[in-house]
Formats: structure tokens, sequence, C-alpha cells
């Protein structure tokens, strides 16, 4: 039971990582139905400004998630102006073609400039170990479940709540007829790009932090692992693509517990793959249909 109870809490704190890079996906297909396979990369630059602001900048943990969100935000609004914008009225697979391009640019780009080797993560936080009920818990664990929980909910406030969220549930149900209740649809787009790219900025931080590692590649896995979560969760479904990013981690944490640790990405592919002939759209999404 005790390991049982190790391997929840574990999975939790990973499950928290790929909800927070799922809903990055599951937003901006919501709005402009595209799947933003730079996502994971902007989620290593995310990891990148944390490690230079908590090394050069001599930020301790809080200013550092924060900048990061902000740079990310501002990376995620850059990419979607310079190569998604253009080709917004063009056929779908070029937009796709193009994330893909971004992806690749981002990584060897940042190989380039940086290096491909994997540094090591400074850690800003002392790392403290609890026993509750005979569950060893980090102060580091916790903190990022409290953190990504904190941000998740006020992601369902911004979406919920507020002015430009109404906005943003409108883009994505008619474009056309937001814009002409007086919505800017390219204003809305480039709001949901900076959220999304803000919470994976975050994540990257606490990725970093969690693992005491970061390289130009590391958003490359994390980033198909999150889209088989928002896949899987229902694209375009907040909730969905938020407790499946929980249920991956767990599902995880839970193959290597019983020692098959080489297969545990093998383990989320074959879920998504059991999942769309089981239910294509995913738990929290919804059969619709299209004309061709």
């Amino acid at each position: 039971m005790q390991t049982l109870m190790q391997q929840i809490i574990n999975g939790l704190s990973l499950g928290s990582i790929y909800a927070l890079l799922a809903l990055g996906y599951t937003m901006v297909y919501g709005i402009i139905k595209l799947i933003n396979f730079a996502h994971g990369d902007i989620y290593m630059l995310g990891a990148f400004w944390g490690y230079y602001a908590i090394n050069y900048l001599h930020f301790s943990f809080v200013p550092a998630l924060l900048s990061a969100m902000v740079m990310a935000a501002l990376s995620g609004v850059l990419i979607e102006y310079l190569a998604y914008r253009p080709l917004r009225n063009s056929p779908r697979i070029a937009a796709l073609i193009t994330a893909i391009g971004v992806s690749f640019f981002l990584e060897n780009g940042m190989s380039f400039l940086f290096g491909a080797n994997a540094r090591n993560f400074p850690q800003v936080i002392t790392t403290k170990t609890y026993q509750i009920l005979g569950v060893d818990v980090s102060n580091v664990q916790l903190l990022i479940l409290f953190t990504s929980l904190v941000l998740m909910v006020m992601l369902q406030f911004i979406i919920k709540q507020t002015t430009m969220g109404k906005a943003m549930r409108a883009v994505a149900v008619d474009p056309e007829a937001a814009q002409l209740v007086g919505i800017n649809p390219d204003h809305v787009i480039s709001f949901t790009f900076a959220l999304g790219s803000a919470l994976a900025g975050a994540a990257g931080v606490m990725i970093g932090l969690y693992y005491n590692s970061i390289d130009p590649l590391m958003g490359m896995v994390p980033g198909i692992k999150a889209f088989v979560a928002a896949v899987v969760g229902g694209i375009g479904s907040v909730p969905g693509a938020a407790v499946r990013g929980f249920l991956i981690g767990l599902l995880e944490t839970g193959v290597q517990a019983v020692g098959l640790s080489a297969y545990k990405d093998a383990a989320v592919y074959l879920v998504l793959i059991i999942m769309l002939v089981v239910l294509p759209a995913g738990l929290f999404g919804k059969r619709q249909r299209e004309k061709v």
C-alpha cells in the first residue's frame, strides 16, 4: 500500500506538468484548429529562461517562474504572428508542416546557441522530504502540484469569468459570427497563444527543478505526451486535457513501479491508440460532423 501511495504522489507531480502542457495544446486547437507541435519547445525555452534567471539574475523561484511565463508568452505570440498567422486561410496541412518546422528550428537553434549537452538546473529550493503515512513526499513535489493547480484554477477563471475568456469561447464556436459582434479574432488568438505558452513556460521551470536537468531537446517527448493527453481527454476540452495529463503521469509512474521503465513511453501511446478506437472524440470531447 505504501508503494502504491508513493507512486500516486510521484504520478500526480509528473502529471501536473503534462496537464499544463496539454492545456496549451487544447486551447490553441479549440480556437484555430491547429496542433501546435512547437508547444513542447516553448516549454524548453521556459526551462532555459528559468536556468538563466536563477543562475545569472539571481532570481528566487517565484520571480524566475513568473519571468519564464512572460518570456514564454511573448515567444508564443511571436511564433503565432510570424509563422501561423500568414497561413490562417491556407490548408491545415500547411500550418501543421509549419508547426513541425518551427519545432525543429527552436530545438536546433538552442542547440547551436547553447550546445546540445544537458546542464544541471539550479536548485533554488532546498529539498526537504516529509514522511506522511509512511510515504516520502518532498517539498518540491508539493510545490509543483500546488503551483500547477493554482495555474489551472486561474486559467479556468479567465476562460469562464472574464471578457477575454468569453471572446475566446465565441471565436472557438464561430469566428465569423464573433467578428460580426465586434470581437477581433487576431487579438483573441494571440491572447490564447500567450496564455497557453505561459503555462508551458511555468511547466519548464518546474520540471527543471524536479529533474535537475535541462537540454534543448527536452520538450520533444513531453510535448508529444501532452498532445496525447489533449487528444485522449478530448481535444478542445480544457477539463479533459487537465484530467488526462494527471492520468498519463500516473500511468507512467505505475509502469515504472512494476519494473517496466523502458516501456513507459510505449504504454502512453498504446493508451492513445486504444482510446482513439473506443472513443474517437476523447473522454470529454463531443462528436462533431463536418461537411466534406
